[in-house]
């Protein structure tokens, strides 16, 4: 039927022809005008809905035509493949000679790793590892010294402000009697 309609003329009709319960038929007909199945259009305070047949041919018209274009540049894409398969087969047949090149590299490639593994056994003898240590001790070293300025400072302002002996402190506090710089 080529009619346009209002809500409340499909809230009627709709129970009574197709059997939608009257409750759900506006959520039907939003589902449908989402589905673009369905046009809808406000003209004025009204809102009024449409599906003529030709809409819906045409967009199966559109669609098969899109399937088409994809299935067409689909099929030139598998033959490009094809095509570029087949040339990068030209000088890969499996001849002897390919054969034992391919051992070859396998072989290689095993040495390769055979190699790097005795690498890096030795990394540590590595010179620039060895300067990264040196460097590590060096900032280390420094740090230990300028902590141990600080303990040295603490246990004389300990002795000025308090009055304690040296050897109370570092007995509190656990300071070892040969506590010094790191040389």
């Amino acid at each position: 039927m080529k009619d346009v309609f209002q809500l409340k003329d499909i809230e009627k009709i709709a129970p009574k022809e197709k059997g939608i319960t009257a409750m759900s038929v506006k959520e039907v007909l939003q589902s449908l005008v989402d589905d673009s199945m369905v046009d809808t259009d406000r003209i004025g305070t009204s809102n009024y809905f449409w599906a003529f047949p030709s809409k819906a041919l045409h967009a199966k018209k559109r669609k098969l035509e899109e399937l088409q274009n994809q299935f067409s540049e689909y099929n030139q894409k598998k033959k490009s493949l094809q095509e570029t398969t087949e040339k990068s087969k030209i000088g890969r047949e499996d001849t002897a000679e390919r054969a034992a090149l391919t051992k070859e590299v396998t072989t290689l490639q095993k040495k390769k790793e055979q190699l790097k593994a005795e690498i890096d056994k030795y990394k540590e003898c590595d010179p620039d590892i060895i300067e990264e240590v040196r460097q590590a001790n060096k900032v280390s070293k420094e740090a230990a010294n300028r902590w141990t300025d600080n303990i040295f400072a603490v246990k004389s302002w300990a002795k000025r402000k308090f009055g304690f002996e040296e050897s109370k402190i570092d007995k509190t506090f656990g300071i070892p009697e040969d506590f010094d710089y790191v040389d």
